[in-house]
């Protein structure tokens, strides 16, 4: 199914005292290019990160925001520095020495004086992180993937009207593309006639006929056209990615068209080679946004 490349997803988790949050926001981009954002304790998860992303999105720009807390009760250990508090103290005995103050500093404040008491994260389970992490970015992928097959359905439908409306113009130029040879030889023989020519050389009108047919020919390009149009509905109807691939075909779309504007030499095909344009550029600027 055709998926779009802008998506969001989010997803929170909680295990054995550990929430994880998980957001992810993608938008078009030539390549997958992944951007991950997480707290610098995580980092050991990054190249794994980057491989569950690899294996869930094949192009778009990614941003992915990971938020971390550990309220288990061996999450942070509080150690004392023994030796600063006694130097405080002495240091506080020496103050009221020298001032005659008392000196009945209590306990509590020790434990605000500077660098007595020191709280520091003990070591992660960094097994039972991933697990919870990969748990938590493969659910908020989910809904990233949802989003991008109703983007890309709702893509696939506009792209299909827009095809349709190009076959039309293709049909419409196939049907006009004999006449542009009759009219020229009409315009040949008028010409000839006003210029007064009373016995005109008929092999030579044939000849001049010819040759303008052939340089005027356009069957060959409007096939080819027609056999893009084709294979763009057959890439919108598989399962495969085809946003490159559909790329490349409205370039030839357009490359066909622009080869039947030069050569049939008409005022009504030209105006349907620019409304045909138009079209091919409605596909292009749609398609960027295609996986």
């Amino acid at each position: 199914m055709m998926r779009s490349m802008t998506g969001y997803g989010r997803r929170q988790l909680t295990e054995d005292g550990r929430e994880m949050t998980v957001e992810v926001k993608t938008v078009n981009h030539r390549f997958l290019d992944a951007a991950l954002r997480l707290p610098r304790h995580l980092g050991f998860a990054e190249e794994a990160m980057r491989k569950q992303l690899a294996d869930a999105l094949r192009r778009g720009h990614a941003d992915v925001f990971v938020t971390y807390r550990n309220t288990r009760s061996d999450a942070r250990r509080v150690s004392c520095d023994a030796a600063l508090a006694g130097a405080y103290r002495d240091a506080m005995a020496a103050l009221s020495d020298a001032t005659g103050a008392r000196n009945d500093m209590p306990l509590w404040q020790y434990a605000q004086l500077p660098d007595v008491l020191t709280v520091t994260e003990n070591e992660e389970d960094q097994q039972a992180v991933w697990a919870l992490l990969s748990r938590t970015l493969a659910e908020a992928l989910a809904q990233v993937d949802e989003m991008r097959l109703r983007e890309g359905e709702a893509l696939r439908q506009d792209l299909t009207e827009h095809l349709k409306l190009l076959e039309e113009m293709r049909q419409q130029i196939l049907q006009r593309a004999p006449g542009v040879v009759r009219d020229y030889r009409d315009r040949l023989l008028q010409r000839i006639a006003e210029l007064g020519v009373t016995a005109p050389d008929d092999q030579r009108i044939l000849q001049e006929v010819a040759l303008f047919a052939d340089h005027a020919a356009i069957d060959e390009e409007l096939s080819r056209l027609d056999s893009h149009i084709r294979q763009a509905y057959a890439l919108m109807a598989g399962e495969a990615e085809c946003g490159s691939k559909l790329n490349f075909l409205v370039q030839e779309m357009n490359r066909e068209v622009n080869t039947i504007g030069s050569k049939a030499l008409d005022s009504e095909i030209a105006k349907l080679v620019v409304d045909a344009k138009s079209e091919i550029e409605k596909l292009r600027e749609q398609i960027q946004n295609v996986e």
